[in-house]
């Protein structure tokens, strides 16, 4: 016994399927390449009359008027006067003088199925075999086949663009009536098919109800043509000659690749009752007047994944010359920006995803005008507008939905509501993706054609281009702002996110007490922590609205409010942490446990409370205070504040100091806030790159040298490829994963060493075995030990 299947099945299915005109017209285009067509798909619109029009006089006839003459005048007017000279004259006999209102509703049905849309190509056509055996079996599996053996051969080129064999469904969205006339070489007469979907919609037929039969059809013309003629009658929707121009302006011209020659594209071709109607091309000019440019590749070097991208940035709205940089992103750094210490992607996808290549334009409309080649501010305007958006092609034909207008895949528009500046918003955007069938296999179009379907490799695919344009293309233009521009940095994002991390500790300090044993020290401390907190946190807002009215540089307002972030986040996670460990005992009774978990609380608790003493420095009473200290017992305090976390992570710590102590003069802040953004770093990437190497332990050393006084800090993760050994110090630059992705921290820092009158660096020498860096060197000038 098996599934039996009712005939209003397939009407479900294809309306699910195929949920637009566009990707209805695509598939069976599709289908004509598939079948080798020799000189491309040709869609020919025969509208005799038009669906809205039929529809009101067929109302108006059935109404019973007194005189169906009058209704009759009116349907003569409003025939489409350009279609077929044999169709007309056949409305127009139908249409004379009918004797009722039945017998003009009658006419009028007749000259409405006149009307159809015939989509042919030169193909290799089917035989009364292939009709039976392929056309007629939904999902069938032939092309899948093949389309298997050319990804397990590893060829070059995919044999077919569709593989699902559901195409044929996309005939009944256009509309009830399918013709299908087709023929092979040598073949003399068609072989025909006909089906009406109205029949699918009997409630209580079964689909073996329905008997459709290939059938002998007329004598081939020309005599060894050989081809398929879909021919779609009883139309579901109102055809009218501007709405082809629009599908030809916006659909039709992005269905396959706009940015090759024109000579080069497939070809289809539409025909408006036997006019041409033109598909527009881009013009190489408007990508050549792009204000900024990305292009680039993802490819795979010895088995090994690597981004290359070339950021060309020309006119940002004020003076500043043409800038040009090359990104080379390794398969360390791409594992940190896409995969991130999260790990929820596999890493084997970056390598599964395949190569790919891409190309994207931004624009800035305030500063377009005329170009050469396309014409004067407003065709310019136009053009980029129909071009708009950042598509996807797969073997050069189109994949939905992206670049459509109300599709954001990159998330450029919600990240551009929450930007001041600069925004990346699609519309701004002309782009395209390619990909293949067969390089990216893992790339598949969900069964409805919206979109891909969610794999490892779709989320590395999209991270990567999120990165290609929120991060290295963007930050490149913040950097060229910064250098030429002078803007200051916006601390909106740093305020709003410590408001944030301190409600949630003030939360979970609310629940703790609940769950507490009461009076419990613990308890108490973590409220004292937050208090002590607040007022640090306090003091630091007052200083950035100080530094923000007083117009001083970045280094003034970015460095304390990252590290009022940094301390808010380990208040908030430590308080969390506690209140889920509480929350753990809740239903125990086992005091032993409790005691324990309640001195991890407490040994919590302790270390934040260090970690906020050994950044009191960065207050407003002495972060700028000039002062003489042991750099030695500073490195040691700083160390002692993070061991709980060197712990949690599994780091060990090496520190190689002189027995005495490295007296200094200079900002005490600011080497604490060096040490502090070097360590967070060395966190970040010693946990991407944790169990990498069995029986590797991760390792942070420090050594300090007196003369000149000299902080040597290296560890042992994956390291900065050497490309980027200057750019890690450039503000904004990145490749942490997208939740930590800040970029200012190395800026700062450097900022601060020149400053004092030191150098921050990173050593050119590579201290691994991959040839990547990860040696720091801090050296404070021997004048500040005076």
């Amino acid at each position: 016994m098996s599934f039996k299947v009712t005939a209003r099945t397939i009407l479900e299915l294809g309306s699910e399927l195929i949920s637009s005109d566009i990707i209805a017209f695509y598939e069976l285009i599709k289908n004509g390449f598939d079948a080798g067509t020799k000189d491309g798909v040709d869609i020919r619109f025969n509208i005799v009359i038009r669906r809205n029009s039929y529809l009101d006089l067929r109302r108006k006839a059935l109404a019973k008027p007194s005189s169906p003459s009058e209704i009759a005048a009116q349907a003569l007017n409003s025939l489409n006067v350009d279609a077929p000279i044999e169709a007309l004259d056949l409305a127009k006999a139908l249409l004379h003088e009918p004797a009722s209102g039945e017998e003009l509703a009658d006419a009028l049905d007749r000259i409405y199925e006149m009307s159809h849309i015939v989509v042919s190509d030169t193909g290799s056509g089917m035989s009364a075999a292939d009709l039976n055996n392929n056309f007629l079996v939904i999902g069938t599996a032939s092309r899948k086949r093949e389309v298997d053996k050319a990804l397990r051969a590893g060829e070059s080129k995919t044999p077919f663009l569709g593989e699902k064999g559901i195409g044929r469904l996309s005939a009944m969205r256009l509309g009830d009536s399918l013709r299908v006339e087709t023929a092979k070489a040598g073949d003399s007469h068609l072989h025909t098919l006909d089906i009406d979907w109205s029949d699918f919609a009997r409630i209580d037929a079964m689909l073996a109800d329905i008997d459709i039969r290939p059938e002998r059809g007329d004598v081939v013309e020309p005599p060894g043509w050989s081809g398929t003629r879909i021919i779609i009658g009883k139309l579901a929707e109102d055809w009218t000659a501007e709405r082809v121009k629009r599908m030809a302006d916006y659909d039709f011209s992005r269905l396959t690749d706009p940015f090759v020659d024109p000579k080069k594209r497939p070809r289809i071709a539409l025909h408006w009752n036997g006019e041409r109607v033109t598909i527009p091309w881009m013009q190489k000019a408007l990508i050549q007047g792009a204000h900024v440019s990305a292009e680039g590749a993802y490819t795979l070097v010895d088995g090994r994944p690597q981004l290359a991208c070339e950021i060309t940035i020309r006119n940002l709205g004020f003076p500043h010359p043409v800038e040009s940089d090359s990104y080379v992103v390794s398969a360390e750094d791409l594992e940190s920006a896409v995969i991130g210490t999260s790990r929820e992607i596999p890493e084997s996808a970056l390598a599964s995803l395949g190569p790919f290549a891409f190309q994207v334009h931004w624009y800035n409309r305030r500063l377009l005008t005329s170009m050469d080649g396309i014409g004067d501010l407003r065709a310019v305007r136009e053009q980029q507008q129909r071009w708009s958006g950042i598509l996807l092609y797969r073997d050069g034909f189109r994949v939905f939905p992206y670049g459509e207008d109300e599709d954001d895949w990159l998330a450029l528009d919600r990240k551009a509501l929450a930007r001041t500046g600069y925004t990346l918003n699609k519309a701004q955007f002309v782009g395209k993706v390619e990909i293949s069938r067969v390089a990216n296999a893992a790339l598949v179009d969900q069964t409805n054609r919206e979109g891909l379907r969610e794999t490892p490799e779709q989320q590395v695919f999209l991270g990567v281009m999120q990165y290609v344009i929120q991060d290295l293309l963007f930050k490149s233009m913040k950097n060229v702002e910064r250098q030429y521009k002078g803007q200051k940095v916006d601390l909106s994002d740093a305020k709003t996110e410590v408001a944030s991390l301190d409600a949630r500790a003030r939360g979970a300090l609310s629940k703790l007490r609940q769950l507490a044993p009461k009076g419990d020290p613990s308890v108490e401390e973590l409220q004292q922590t937050l208090f002590e907190f607040s007022e640090f946190a306090e003091r630091a807002r007052q200083r950035i609205e100080e530094v923000e009215q007083e117009s001083r540089q970045m280094i003034e307002m970015a460095g304390v409010g990252l590290m009022v972030e940094v301390v808010a986040h380990e208040l908030a996670r430590a308080s969390e942490n506690a209140l889920e460990n509480l929350e753990a005992l809740r239903a125990k009774n086992v005091p032993e446990d409790v005691k324990a978990k309640l001195d991890s609380l407490r040994a919590q608790m302790k270390s934040l409370g260090k970690r906020i003493r050994v950044l009191d420095p960065l207050s407003v009473s002495g972060r700028q205070r000039v002062e003489t200290f042991d750099l030695r017992e500073l490195v040691v305090n700083t160390l002692e504040a993070h061991q709980a976390q060197f712990e949690r992570h599994r780091i060990s710590v090496k520190l190689s100091a002189p027995d005495d102590a490295v007296n200094v003069r200079t900002v005490k802040g600011m080497v604490v806030q060096i040490l502090e953004n070097l360590i967070s770093n060395s966190k970040y990437w010693l946990d991407v790159g944790a169990g990498k190497q069995a029986g590797k332990k991760s390792t942070i050393s420090i050594a300090l040298l007196p003369s000149p006084p000299t902080i040597v800090f290296e560890d042992n993760g994956p390291g900065i490829a050497q490309e980027n050994r200057e750019r890690v110090f450039r503000s904004f630059f990145s490749l942490k994963e997208k939740s930590k992705r800040r970029g200012l921290g190395l800026f700062i820092a450097r900022e601060c060493a020149n400053y004092m009158g030191g150098a921050l660096t990173l050593d050119a020498n590579p201290g691994n075995p991959n040839g990547r860096l990860n040696r720091f060197t801090l050296e404070l000038p021997l004048n500040t030990t005076k």
